[in-house]
């Protein structure tokens, strides 16, 4: 038997490496052009398209909890806001009830007493005055202070104007018709009065 030289060994490899590379080479041909490999490529293909789907509806889904978690905590705290403001103005239309009969007994009086009996009525209904007064003030129902004061439109209607006298400033309160009343911050009646011009 005839025994290879050392000179033919690396001939023998490299030609064998080519041959690997072509077997390789052509396995990866026939794979490609394989059916059952063309499904797989276009299974994953398919299947990042159906992922991608998902990732993007998952991102709506998201962004949609995220708007309604922000309106509903919108709602809440417009809800909160709109009780207080109906615990602080609380009383109001029942106030608004009450001035005229406070208007009534300030007229009451105004007038003269003359006799006795006269004396004795107009006392009991200045005390009711003064109950109704502090019935109203502990539920932070005050008078406005007109007389005296300068013209605001907020808190005063005028309902005459007269020419300014000695000692009266121009733009100022002279006489009160009807006391207006405010209701802790917030206006129940203007107080109608006449302003000296």
């Amino acid at each position: 038997m005839k025994k290879k030289s050392v000179a033919d060994q690396p001939k023998a490899e490299s030609t064998s490496k080519s041959q690997t590379k072509a077997k390789a080479a052509e396995k990866n041909k026939q794979s490609a052009n394989d059916p059952a490999n063309s499904k797989v490529t276009d299974e994953s293909v398919q299947t990042a398209q159906k992922l991608q789907e998902l990732q993007q509806k998952y991102s709506d889904l998201e962004d949609k909890y995220y708007r309604a978690e922000a309106e509903m905590a919108n709602m809440h705290k417009r809800f909160k806001k709109e009780q207080e403001q109906l615990l602080k103005y609380d009383g109001q239309s029942l106030a608004r009830d009450v001035l005229p009969v406070l208007d009534n007994l300030s007229r009451a009086l105004k007038i003269e007493a003359t006799d006795d009996d006269a004396v004795q009525l107009k006392h009991g209904i200045e005390m009711v005055f003064r109950d109704m007064e502090k019935a109203l003030k502990d539920n932070h129902i005050t008078r406005i202070e007109a007389l005296g004061k300068p013209f605001d439109p907020t808190f005063h209607q005028a309902v005459k104007t007269v020419p300014v006298e000695e000692n009266q400033t121009s733009e100022t309160v002279v006489e009160v018709f009807q006391d207006g009343y405010l209701l802790k911050d917030r206006v129940l009646r203007p107080a109608m009065v006449v302003v000296a011009q």
